[in-house]
């Protein structure tokens, strides 16, 4: 929420929608392994006029995020220093009246869905 911070956003491949809101420890081995929480969830909408993928093409991306924690306007952008630059980007929160500054993510630690966090889903688990 602070449009000073720049966050890395790595791309993966589409998950089932019945992964919307597991919470749990996937098994070392298994693909997304460790503990996971919801810690957020909500819509999002293409900037005003953006088409989504031709913008993904691009690699700029313009989004609005209609979240419990996240809200407002954000910005990816490809980047091309790394590895595999399609599927890296780099997430900017624009400045509006949403924004934060100070705001840190790490300060934010509880599943908006259970109230938990990762080290409680971690230490509940057999």
């Amino acid at each position: 929420m602070d449009s000073k911070v720049r966050r890395l956003a790595i791309q993966v491949e589409d998950h089932p929608l019945d992964y919307f809101d597991f919470e749990g420890v996937i098994p070392a081995g298994n693909y997304g392994a460790g503990d996971v929480i919801v810690w957020d969830w909500g819509t999002w909408s293409a900037g005003e006029g953006e088409d989504a993928g031709a913008a993904l093409d691009a690699g700029v991306l313009h989004v609005e995020l209609y979240g419990v924690k996240l809200r407002g306007r954000f910005m990816l952008v490809r980047s091309g220093r790394q590895r595999d630059a399609k599927r890296q980007w780099l997430l900017f929160r624009k400045r509006d009246e949403q924004s934060i500054e100070g705001w840190d993510a790490e300060n934010q630690p509880r599943s908006v869905k259970s109230g938990r966090t990762n080290d409680d889903v971690r230490s509940s688990e057999p």
